[in-house]
């Protein structure tokens, strides 16, 4: 875990919600100069705080407008099968994420698809790649929150 003051965590929360944002901008916005801002960036980029910088696409303007979550049971536990499952997931495009769980799911994939059909052919690609034991699928009737902003504080 890294340490961050008041200053960093103003900075990334300003560009968690616009990264084109300035480096002036982002100054006067939380009292610092132009440099000591980019030297602070630079700091938080070279310890891996900040991963990347990316921008966010509607999806609904792409085409792409279903969410569906995957629940994933499986009797398959090695290791040579985490494998295959972690590389299949991370081969279809339309996984979004997929996380391993505790309980009584195995796996949890989120994914964005165009319609049914199209999430039938994620399903269909994705046991054609993996041998699982049971898949279920919700469909996301309505988004009431959907961020990629952290909650950051020093």
């Amino acid at each position: 875990m890294v340490t961050i003051d008041n200053f960093d965590a103003k900075i990334l929360k300003l560009i968690q919600r616009d990264a084109s944002l300035p480096l002036e901008e982002i100054g006067t916005a939380v009292g610092l100069s132009r440099n000591a801002v980019w030297r602070r960036v630079k700091t938080l980029e070279a310890s891996g705080v900040i991963r990347s910088r990316v921008a966010l696409l509607d999806p609904d303007k792409l085409g792409i407008g279903l969410t569906v979550f995957m629940q994933i049971r499986t009797d398959r536990h090695a290791a040579d099968w985490l494998l295959r499952f972690a590389k299949a997931t991370r081969d279809l495009p339309e996984i979004l994420g997929a996380y391993r769980m505790s309980g009584d799911l195995d796996y949890l994939i989120r994914a964005r698809v165009s319609d049914v059909k199209a999430y039938d052919r994620l399903y269909q690609e994705l046991t054609r790649r993996i041998e699982l034991a049971d898949v279920s699928a919700s469909f996301v009737m309505e988004e009431i929150k959907e961020t990629t902003e952290l909650p950051v504080s020093s």
